[in-house]
């Protein structure tokens, strides 16, 4: 039975714009050919039935768009009317005989008296027409002007939750889509109004048409008397009216109905019920107000002091069911502070733990961790996770976000295992416009260097924001900011906040797809202490890990002759010449790099030494500053001419020299010739020399 029913329902909607063609032309086709009485009571009954439908639709639908093909509808459902009319006023006019549909709503509405029925028939009329109808018409003409207007700023909201992240392309699509209905369906409806009112203008002139033209048909043509002919046409005419007034009038309601159900949560009943209720008090007021007024004098005392009693009862369930309801509320709230008092205290060892990176932030920043106020920092940092994981191959801890009093009202600090390593001072109510390097033009405001990269920097306002873009500057929101800044303190710190548990579960992720190699490997070959201090090797100097197979099996094969962490780290960045040729690539392919004199590196060759600290460079301390000297000039050359400071060397001093410059020139990266593809096009800024003129 299910599945026959299914099948039903397929060819029903499989078929469905055929039978809308096939109605449409039914219409069509009554208008001009005369129609049997059995076959016009039929489809009067459809035309009240099918209006009865869609009015109780448009009580359970939650929003206009739920039943976007009203306004079309609107407009077949009136012309079906209209021809209903053609028809029935073809058969009274004809053979004084419209069908049992019309005969019996004119004698049960008029009950014999013709004139109570043509009064009750304008009443109708005017209902629908001024009343419902008219006021339909203007909700639909003022939702589709605001409607319109309010676009822009919907796009833009859109579009800002797209490029935070909150929302997918496919959602943002879909939701401007949604609007755009919007606005149609508003417009569409303000114009379908218009042939609601024209059906009822229509529906008077041709009861009045049936009235004056039966009475002469009658009279002068079939040899009735005048009062049989009044009466006879007056009660088909009246019958005729109502019985198409009535469908009208439903759908008129309707239409009235799903323009107003804007700002619906549920369907019409739902609302109704929920929002009536909400204050009893004023049902119950309104029950003592019926009792009053069945103690006048003349008024129905039973009927007043019942329905009082009635609403009264409704309201005094009312307000014990809020009261029984906000005592549970009240229960539950007690319930969670006892569990939340019954909790063991925290222990001494909770408040010595450490969050591996923190956020700490003004109470004036609040409103960008507060997604009730628009703030979108939480998904931004989802974001920043998510793409750090990607780039660099480890996976990022949750960031801890506090206020703290103590910092100044718009300022933020980052921390790094507790200690702070950044911070900056945000306005909110301002934008940041970010000199590239090249901009001459000056901007009006306060001039800060931007946090991350330390680039020249302008807060603007935002009215100005189209000026500062028009000359090439980067214009950019306080969230973005704090954002791009997290990202970078924490890609440099990325060997810092590796942990050794951090390794497992990569080790844990990594067996799942390479089995073999890590059973053979880990940790009987390559302990997990070696893996991880190679691993902050390479991250401490920007080197993804990403290809974590590799370096497993560089440790595993170099391991059984050294132990070193930094010698082992060096093979592995051997095996990762590709990825580090394509690290220092620029836009055109090329390689800037500064090389050092041969003779000097034989000399740091000499000079290095296995420590404590690892492979360290112990020379002349007046050579060792002379170097210094030296290597600063070129790297001032390099960023002077928009470069990124590369110096490229021998293998056997590359760490050393590394060591040696990482705290004077953190900036500059040291790579060995071993690291660099043959093929790549490697080109020399530059050469380290200890002679005065070079």
């Amino acid at each position: 039975m299910a599945e026959a029913r299914k099948a039903f329902l397929k060819t029903v909607t499989a078929r469905s714009d055929i039978a809308l063609s096939v109605g449409v032309i039914a219409i069509i086709t009554i208008l001009v050919i005369p129609l049997p009485p059995a076959l016009l009571d039929f489809a009067l009954a459809f035309n009240i039935t099918f209006s009865l439908v869609v009015l109780l639709t448009t009580l359970y639908i939650t929003r206009p768009l739920d039943l976007s093909v009203f306004p079309g509808m609107l407009l077949i459902v009136t012309l079906m009317r209209l021809s209903l009319n053609v028809a029935s006023t073809r058969l009274i006019l004809g053979q004084a005989y419209a069908g049992e549909v019309i005969n019996s709503f004119g004698n049960f509405v008029v009950q014999g008296n013709y004139v109570v029925g043509f009064i009750i028939f304008v009443i109708l009329v005017i209902i629908q027409f001024i009343v419902i109808t008219k006021g339909a018409g203007r909700i639909s003409e003022v939702s589709a002007r605001f409607t319109l207007d309010a676009m822009p700023g919907k796009q833009m909201a859109i579009d800002a939750d797209l490029n935070a992240g909150i929302i997918s392309d496919q959602e943002a699509r879909d939701r401007r889509e949604s609007i755009a209905r919007e606005a149609d369906f508003y417009g569409a409806m303000d114009g379908a109004s218009k042939f609601v009112r024209g059906d009822a203008v229509a529906g008077i002139l041709i009861t009045l048409i049936n009235i004056i033209g039966g009475f002469i048909i009658g009279a002068a043509l079939n040899g009735m008397s005048i009062t049989d002919a009044m009466r006879t046409y007056s009660l088909l005419s009246i019958g005729d009216g109502l019985v198409t007034q009535v469908p009208a009038l439903l759908v008129s309601t309707a239409s009235g109905i799903i323009v107003t159900r804007a700002a619906a949560t549920s369907n019409m009943g739902s609302d109704l019920v929920d929002q009536l209720t909400r204050q009893p008090r004023a049902i119950m007021v309104a029950a003592g107000a019926l009792i009053l007024f069945g103690m006048v004098p003349g008024m129905p005392t039973v009927t007043f002091v019942l329905l009082g009693l009635a609403v009264g009862s409704i309201g005094y369930f009312t307000k014990e069911f809020q009261k029984k309801t906000a005592e549970e509320a009240k229960e539950e709230e007690a319930k969670a502070k006892e569990t939340e008092q019954t909790k063991p205290a925290e222990r001494t060892e909770d408040l010595l733990k450490v969050d591996t990176i923190g956020l700490e932030i003004g109470y004036g920043l609040i409103p960008l961790v507060d997604a009730n106020q628009g703030g979108d920092l939480l998904q931004r940092i989802s974001v920043v996770r998510n793409q750090l994981a990607a780039e660099l191959g480890i996976i990022v801890p949750s960031i801890r976000i506090r206020d703290n009093v103590a910092l100044k009202p718009n300022e933020y600090q980052i921390k790094i295992k507790g200690i702070r390593v950044a911070g900056f001072e945000l306005m909110l109510d301002h934008l940041l416009a970010i000199n590239p390097g090249y901009v001459e033009e000056k901007l009006d405001g306060f001039d800060p260097n931007e946090p991350a990269f330390g680039l020249k920097a302008t807060w603007i306002m935002p009215t100005i924001k189209e000026v500062a873009e028009a000359n090439n500057y980067t214009v950019v929101e306080p969230s973005a900011i704090l954002a791009t800044h997290l990202t970078e303190i924490i890609r440099a710190a990325s060997s810092e906040i590796l942990t050794r548990q951090d390794v497992q579960h990569l080790v844990d992720t990594l067996k799942e797809d390479y089995p073999a190699l890590v059973n053979s490997v880990i940790p009987e070959v390559v302990p997990l202490g070696s893996l991880h201090k190679v691993l902050q090797s390479l991250l401490g100097e920007r080197v993804a890990v990403r290809d974590l197979p590799s370096i497993v099996e560089t440790i595993s094969d170099y391991i059984s002759a050294t132990k070193e962490p930094d010698v082992l780290a060096e093979y592995v960045r051997m095996a990762l010449k590709r990825q580090i040729t394509e690290m220092y690539k620029d836009n055109s392919g090329k390689i800037s790099v500064f090389t050092i004199d041969p003779a000097i590196e034989q000399k740091m060759a000499e000079a290095v030494q296995n420590t404590k600290q690892g492979l360290m460079l112990v020379m002349d301390p007046a050579m060792t500053e002379k170097l210094l000297q030296q290597i600063g000039k070129q790297v001032e050359l390099m960023q002077s001419s928009g470069l990124a400071p590369l110096c490229i060397c021998s293998p056997n001093v590359r760490l050393a020299l590394r060591r040696l410059t990482e705290a004077g020139y953190p900036a500059l990266s040291v790579v060995s010739y071993n690291e660099i593809l043959a093929t790549a096009e490697v080109v020399s800024t530059g050469m380290v020399r200890l002679q005065d003129d070079n």
